[in-house]
């Protein structure tokens, strides 16, 4: 008799097809890492942080997510229309069959090949370690000496000189000047920041004001990237603005959003300090003040336990234990008072260092523009340039020859 097979037989599951075009898609190295240009259209951002988007060219269109890490960074490129290079690999989503791009960065057109670069050397610097979070070294809370890598002549340090001045003048500034953008610029940031290392500052700040991607590119240089790394001295990075991103970045043990937020983050503000010390002065005054009113209590009801106990040798033995309560509590109070005296005589005596007049009195001078603004460098004052010099008990003028 002749078997009957019925079709059913060699039918498979839709979940099956799915899977077996996922394992397709995804073994395809081409697949794994490209990157797609195309315009932006049905631009979907839902409370999940997610965003859904579709690049489409004048032939074809294709589905693409980035998921909220990567989309909280590049988030300012996602606009309706524009033209934009979104790098990532190609994935299958079962549930509905359908295959997309799974972003994880996203770059203006024209800036390709920068960027593929970029993201190669970014790749292999991540899978050697180098951006490891657990590398990060803690950053010092009260900086006396502070490095600085920037251009000698940009808006960039003066930002920086300008914020470290007003929050935190006692710290001693160490700047290494280099070039920040051209091809002499790596080499000269990573002599400066050698520089730097060799003479041990407490933090080491390293940046540049805003930029195009060219003028940035700079700190994407490999051994730029591997010294930070590397380094002994806590780096922060304050390379152009919130949005733009670099190697140096990754590396850095802190990155701001800006050169003056780098400044701002290597600093404390001396004016909290000193609410601080008066803070503790006021708690500390507090504190031995409901001690010694929790005491005063004690003693009142000590006294009137032995009034109302009528043997005379009872009456004795409590008097000598609220002398010894009393001594306690008077070597206690002494002893915290004069702790928290010491303590604050200390905070005063540094925010008394951190007074310009007492650098003058360290044998120190002012020297200011016939404008009344200080001079900083020798190259601003010009033949005949009439100047004041302000020592610390009086100021005298002078002529530059």
């Amino acid at each position: 008799m002749q078997e009957r097979f019925s079709i059913d037989q060699f039918a498979i599951s839709v979940s099956d097809v799915n899977l077996q075009v996922k394992a397709l898609l995804e073994r395809d190295p081409i697949l794994e890492d490209l990157s797609v240009r195309g315009e932006i259209s049905n631009l979907s951002r839902p409370a999940s942080g997610h965003i859904y988007f579709t690049l489409k060219d004048d032939k074809s269109s294709l589905k693409c997510v980035m998921w909220r890490t990567s989309a909280a960074v590049f988030n300012d490129l996602f606009e309706n229309g524009a033209a934009v290079i979104a790098h990532g690999r190609i994935g299958v989503y079962e549930r509905d069959g359908a295959y997309q791009l799974y972003a994880d960065a996203l770059y203006p057109v024209g800036r390709g090949k920068l960027f593929e670069d970029f993201l190669r050397l970014k790749e292999k610097l991540e899978r050697e370690g180098l951006f490891d979070p657990s590398r990060k070294k803690p950053l010092p809370a009260l900086p006396e000496k502070i490095g600085i890598v920037t251009s000698a002549s940009g808006a960039a340090l003066q930002d920086m000189l300008n914020t470290i001045r007003k929050r935190w003048t006692m710290a001693e500034i160490w700047l290494a000047p280099a070039a920040v953008q051209g091809s002499e610029a790596p080499a000269e940031l990573t002599r400066a920041f050698q520089r730097l290392v060799r003479l041990k500052p407490d933090v080491i700040l390293i940046g540049r004001g805003g930029g195009s991607l060219e003028d940035l590119w700079a700190f994407n240089d490999e051994a730029l990237t591997r010294q930070i790394a590397a380094s002994p001295i806590p780096v922060i990075s304050g390379i152009g603005h919130e949005t733009d991103f670099t190697l140096v970045d990754f590396a850095a043990d802190y990155r701001a959003p800006t050169p003056t937020g780098a400044a701002v983050a290597a600093t404390p503000d001396r004016y909290e300090l000193m609410q601080t010390v008066d803070n503790l002065a006021q708690k500390m005054n507090g504190a031995i003040e409901s001690k010694r009113r929790k005491n005063a209590d004690l003693l009142q009801s000590v006294r009137h336990r032995l009034s109302i106990a009528a043997p005379m040798n009872r009456i004795e033995q409590e008097n000598k234990l609220i002398d010894q309560i009393n001594i306690r509590m008077r070597l206690w109070a002494e002893r915290a008072l004069q702790g928290q005296k010491t303590e604050l005589q200390a905070w005063r005596q540094r925010l008394e260092t951190a007074n310009p007049l007492a650098v003058l009195q360290r044998g120190y001078a002012l020297v200011q523009d016939d404008q009344g603004k200080p001079v900083v460098s020798a190259a601003e004052l010009a033949a005949e340039s009439q100047i004041n010099i302000r020592f610390h008990d009086g100021s005298k003028s002078a002529k530059i020859l």
